[in-house]
């Protein structure tokens, strides 16, 4: 903003009060313009022009939504999501422990032992129908059949399988003259985890109980 005279104007009071105060409140009060401008601006309420029309400020509509009915006049029953079948497998497994049917049928059934042989909590209830929990929750099931020095039967899952979906293994002790012949057989394991079944059982249950109590030695 800039005052001055124009030709062959006299100099007056008022002329003298704009070049001092009234330029700079002029000034002030343009800023203060193109700041309100630039608020209303990013607010929505001023819009970019198309051809010298300028838009108005556009207002959403609340959203309506619909219910379609059946011809009862009920809503439609919502029905849960159908899950399809994962591809399984099944695998058998063998070892020979040192011991008798007795022993090893109470190690796999006795919390305090599992414990000492997997080197991690668990939670057992060998009961049928009773919940197991081993190595910190990633392992567990549901016992279906117990019977003493001979079979165990069991749901069994890890815990990085499908949601819900285990296996059904059942453990054989077959006695031996020197010793406990187990069997293993695992049916409903998920098709690419076999290895993985595998070596968890041979490290986290045969090795495991072989070298805790010493059942991988022959006793003389």
């Amino acid at each position: 903003v800039i005052i001055g005279l124009a030709k062959d104007e006299p100099d007056t009071k008022l002329l003298a009060l704009m070049k001092n105060d009234g330029a700079k409140k002029i000034r002030e009060a343009l800023l203060n313009y193109i700041e309100a401008l630039k608020l209303e601006f990013t607010q929505g309420m001023i819009l970019p022009s198309v051809n010298g029309v300028q838009k108005e400020p556009s207002q959403s509509k609340p959203k309506v939504e619909l219910q379609v009915k059946n011809p009862t006049g009920q809503l439609p029953r919502q029905h849960p999501p159908v899950g399809g079948k994962i591809p399984t497998c099944k695998i058998n497994l063998k070892d020979h422990f040192m011991t008798s049917p007795e022993e090893l049928y109470r190690i796999f059934t006795t919390q305090e032992l599992i414990q000492a042989f997997t080197h991690a909590p668990a939670v057992v209830e060998a009961t049928k129908g009773g919940k197991f929990q081993l190595l910190d929750g990633n392992v567990n099931g549901e016992f279906l059949e117990l019977v003493s020095e001979q079979r165990i039967a069991m749901k069994w899952r890890y815990k990085a399988w499908p949601t819900e979906h285990y296996a059904t293994i059942k453990l054989i002790f077959c006695s031996k003259n020197d010793g406990t012949e187990l069997h293993v057989e695992c049916k409903g394991v998920p098709v690419g985890e076999e290895d993985q079944t595998k070596s968890g059982w041979q490290r986290y249950y045969f090795d495991g109980i072989k070298q805790t109590f010493g059942y991988n030695v022959r006793l003389f």
